[in-house]
């Protein structure tokens, strides 16, 4: 993937341009990268608001569920896609920023088997992933990402920050808490930010092999709590010994979990299955 011109190359995104913006960055800016989803059915439903002079919203870049990218606004110009907005001492993150939208139908009512968007589009269960949110405390439905999407995100994220000084990745349930709630639990946010913001890791590679993907619990009782610490509350009953579990995510002696929920068990309660 390469930048040209503040500009994906052709090869790498369609360009589809749109005059909503309040000038060029600053100078050092932009360094955050700021993530979405688009809580609508399609890419073409994203971009065709976008370019709705009416609505007064716009972003860098948005990835379809194939993983295929349309940029919309050049990477050097402020796009209005945070809204009201603020991290640490800085408030109005669009001025420092660029946004990545995903298109993802967000958070999702269950009915039997079938789980619908609050658009009324009708999604499988296996497209469905219950967990809870960070700035809640009870699981909900939320739409899966596809494979393809989370590898071009961080594909694109690499490739931004080899181009402009990013020193922070967020998501807008981050800057804006309360008010929104993108990406939501279903994105890898942690695993995001791991990989590319940290210089520890050896490369990759490395970095995906860490973490397992399926784990037992040798213990009896063991809490599945909302965050990674003993300070987040439960949000199941407690898993009982020789639960499997598919771990997908790991952080300060925590994995996160998915079981009939998603959430954070003690790592050390955990007998890896590669290893038993």
């Amino acid at each position: 993937m390469k930048i040209s011109g503040h500009k994906l190359t052709p090869d790498f995104a369609e360009i589809s341009e749109v005059n909503k913006t309040s000038g060029d960055f600053k100078r050092n800016l932009p360094d955050t990268i700021v993530i979405h989803y688009t809580a609508g059915s399609s890419a073409m439903s994203a971009i065709n608001t976008f370019k709705d002079p009416s609505v007064k919203a716009s972003a860098h870049v948005i990835i379809d569920t194939d993983g295929k990218l349309t940029q919309m606004v050049p990477f050097h110009k402020i796009a209005w896609h945070a809204g009201k907005s603020s991290w640490l001492d800085r408030k109005g993150l669009n001025q420092y920023s660029i946004g990545i939208e995903i298109v993802n139908a967000g958070r999702l009512e269950k009915s039997g088997d079938i789980f619908r968007s609050w658009f009324g589009k009708t999604y499988r269960m296996e497209d469905a992933l219950e967990a809870v949110h960070h700035n809640e405390s009870e699981p909900s439905w939320w739409h899966r990402y596809t494979e393809e999407q989370i590898s071009a995100v961080f594909e694109l994220c690499k490739t931004i920050m080899g181009t402009y000084q990013i020193r922070y990745i967020l998501g807008h349930d981050e800057i804006s808490p309360g008010r929104k709630s993108d990406p939501g639990p279903a994105f890898p946010m942690e695993k995001l930010r791991e990989r590319l913001l940290h210089n520890n890791r050896k490369d990759e590679v490395e970095t995906e092999s860490k973490i397992p993907e399926k784990g037992f619990v040798n213990t009896k009782g063991l809490n599945i709590r909302s965050g990674p610490g003993v300070n987040h509350n439960p949000i199941a009953e407690p898993l009982s010994r020789n639960t499997e579990l598919t771990i997908l995510d790991e952080k300060e002696g925590w994995y996160q979990a998915d079981v009939t929920v998603t959430g954070w068990v003690s790592k050390k309660y955990i007998k890896l299955i590669k290893d038993s």
